[in-house]
């Protein structure tokens, strides 16, 4: 009896297992495409079991689908790298498979050399973080803790006019000038300030989101933009100080990190690729580099005439009077401010 009972149990598990259906899955997506090119996502079931149907999700949005296969118009969408999604449902079930897609530029960035036009006096004690051209002068923030500052600044003679000095705790960083409000980033503290623009005098300060640093700090006509040291660019509402949304930085091969001190001229980002003397140009729809600056050259000439630490006094700082057409940069400690034409080679 007791052998009897065993093998019943036996056949009773066997054909448990046997009616038990395993699903396995998998997404398929175009890995890297070019910006305006269709991208594909598929999803398999392996073991070759039939489901129900299938949603696909892009960044967290929801896209059409035709069965199990789903096409990304990327015009629709910035460079960058984006999620892709699949939620299979199936007999009482429903499971989720993630993937991504790396969008690339579809052009590869025109390359820039530059003139001098000009060259000033630039303080060597200030560890330029921010520069923004006002009403014919330079206002200025410089970084590290103990030496961080707000300054005022005659171009041709480089002499300081107004300064603040930022509290000891805190690394300045960039900084720009909107609705007559200066307002100025730190680095790792996960806040920022915000300064009257006559008196120099702190009003409030606000916390960062999701881009968690400051590196860099520009403006257009109703927001601020916003470097964190990846590859991201934010942009903030200036009276809430909330992010908004964000741009991923891209050449046609791969994405642009650690982007500094920006600038927006004639409707293009243009931003310090930090430890590189170098500037990218960023469209601000698309996050594609359209342009690249070698400025190494400015920091050679510098050397010339002082000793710059090779990995830390690099070009940082660019400021803009659109009024005459003029282009200043500068670098950390540099002695030097200059005027430049940037030129397509």
């Amino acid at each position: 009896m007791r052998i009897y009972n065993l093998c019943v149990a036996l056949l009773i598990a066997t054909i448990i297992t046997s009616c038990k259906t395993e699903y396995k899955f998998k997404l398929t997506t175009t890995k890297k495409v070019t910006l305006g090119e269709k991208a594909q996502a598929s999803l398999v079931e392996e073991n070759g079991v039939s489901i129900d149907s299938v949603k696909f999700f892009f960044n967290g949005k929801p896209i059409i689908s035709n069965g199990n296969t789903a096409e990304i118009n990327t015009a629709n969408f910035g460079v960058g790298k984006y999620s892709i999604t699949a939620i299979a449902f199936y007999p009482n079930k429903a499971k989720k498979i993630n993937n991504s897609i790396e969008i690339v530029a579809n052009k590869a960035p025109t390359v820039y050399t530059y003139k001098i036009v000009n060259s000033y006096p630039h303080d060597t004690k200030a560890y330029t973080q921010g520069l923004e051209y006002k009403d014919g002068f330079l206002y200025e923030t410089t970084g590290r803790r103990g030496q961080s500052s707000l300054r005022k600044v005659v171009i041709k003679t480089g002499k300081v006019l107004q300064k603040e000095d930022l509290d000891s705790r805190y690394f300045g960083e960039g900084m720009t000038i909107f609705n007559n409000k200066i307002y100025w980033l730190t680095w790792q503290a996960g806040k920022g300030f915000v300064y009257d623009f006559n008196t120099f005098k702190q009003e409030k300060e606000f916390p960062y989101q999701k881009s968690i640093e400051g590196w860099g700090l520009t403006h257009n006509d109703t927001e601020l933009i916003k470097s964190d040291g990846t590859n991201k660019i934010w942009f903030l509402d200036p009276e809430t100080l909330k992010e908004k949304r964000a741009i991923q930085v891209y050449t046609n091969k791969y994405s642009i990190a650690e982007l500094n001190e920006l600038e927006l001229i004639n409707g293009k980002i243009y931003a310090n690729k930090w430890q590189q003397n170098a500037i990218v140009i960023i469209d601000p729809a698309t996050g594609v580099v359209e342009g690249v600056a070698d400025l190494s050259g400015l920091k050679k000439l510098v050397k010339q005439t002082q000793k710059l630490e090779p990995q830390d006094d690099v070009l940082n700082g660019i400021a803009y009077d659109s009024a005459n057409n003029r282009l200043f940069v500068t670098g950390k400690h540099w002695n030097t401010l200059f005027e430049i034409e940037l030129l397509k080679k």
